[in-house]
């Protein structure tokens, strides 16, 4: 329903709020340079997660998980709401990880709002659709002048909100199984990171000195490493972001 819109405007700029702050606190803030807490800023990630996640399950009664290619719907009962939370977190600091490079993150994003648009459009759920649609229209208009060379820049407060609200939407059409596949590159952010700072422990944990096993993380900055231009990490990933979404489509409609 048109009412329903309103979970994924809220978590929008609820998250956009947090974003602010943080880029606030990082240019103007005591923390000049650092921005807010990490504990601090995660502990309000966490709590907005379970309150979205709670009236998702317990007010809008969406669909909780439709496995791709045999379309039945699993309840996953009082698992639900920490399992969604914990999509929406991950969501908002994959894309977090992956604004790094101009364009970049504005892309993966209007490609997966495409792609959950069609998938909600296909499902009759015409209002979510015409959402990210909505989304789309802006993300082009902010994409005309943060593409290389970028004069405006999306910061925390973009990366965060259109993270949490790529997660809420995934999660109201049921297809969040097939999540990682069409937010592939965000996915790979978050994850080179975690490996990074993983591997990096261990080995100084047995080594007494700590090694990195990418160049740099997030595995965009690996890549400029290598001798890619910026242009042609953002094209590559686009592009890797293009060919997952159609496969995730597929997936969704089998």
């Amino acid at each position: 329903t048109g009412r329903s819109i309103l979970v994924p405007v809220i978590v929008m700029f609820a998250y956009a709020l947090l974003g602010a702050l943080d880029d606030w606190e990082g240019v103007r803030g005591k923390r000049r340079g650092d921005g807010m807490r990490a504990r601090t800023k995660f502990t309000i990630q966490v709590i907005l997660a379970l309150l979205t996640a709670t009236v998702l399950k317990y007010i809008l009664d969406v669909p909780e998980l439709i496995i791709p290619g045999v379309q039945v719907t699993l309840e996953l009962g009082a698992w639900y709401v920490p399992v969604a939370a914990f999509i929406i977190i991950g969501g908002s600091n994959a894309i977090n990880f992956t604004d790094g490079l101009d364009g970049l993150a504005g892309l993966i994003a209007a490609t997966a709002f495409i792609t959950y648009g069609g998938i909600a459009m296909l499902q009759g759920q015409i209002f979510v659709g015409r959402f990210c649609f909505t989304l789309v229209g802006a993300l082009f208009g902010f994409l005309w002048f943060n593409v290389h060379p970028a004069s405006l820049f999306m910061g925390d407060t973009g990366s965060l909100s259109l993270g949490a609200t790529l997660a809420v939407v995934a999660l109201m059409t049921g297809q969040w199984a097939i999540l990682p596949v069409i937010a592939i590159i965000p996915v790979s952010e978050a994850l080179s990171v975690i490996i990074q700072v993983a591997y990096f422990k261990l080995t100084k944990k047995f080594s007494n000195e700590g090694k990195r096993f990418f160049k740099m993380a997030p595995i965009h900055l690996h890549f400029e490493l290598l001798g890619w231009s910026e242009t042609q990490v953002v094209q590559r990933f686009w592009l890797i972001s293009l060919l997952a979404a159609m496969f995730g489509v597929g997936l969704a409609l089998v």
